[in-house]
């Protein structure tokens, strides 16, 4: 496979992506600290869907990525398939969705 046709790098930005999921650490190791000193409930499920959110965030990024860069590119190469992609791409919705 020439440079041409090679199959696009799905996360185009990977230091961001990188960066947001350092974060997310932090919030669970934050998570951890509230849980040891007895904090609140509310206060620690407040915590939790907060990095519940952030993950769906960086998980929607990804999705996005691979739609606009793998899937798209598969669609325009008559060489390649475009349904693994598409399959691919439903069976993270749907894992989404479900969590």
């Amino acid at each position: 496979m020439n440079a041409m046709n090679a199959e696009p790098r799905c996360i185009t930005d990977k230091r961001a992506v990188l960066i947001r999921l350092h974060k997310i650490e932090g919030q669970v190791r934050g998570l951890e600290r509230m849980v040891g000193s007895d904090a609140s409930c509310i206060d620690v499920l407040t915590q939790v869907a907060a990095a519940t959110r952030a993950l769906q965030s960086v998980a929607l990024t990804l999705l996005d990525e691979h739609m606009r860069r793998c899937v798209a590119h598969a669609t325009v190469n008559p060489c390649d398939e475009a349904q693994p992609g598409v399959d691919e791409a439903m069976s993270a919705i749907t894992r989404l969705v479900r969590s």
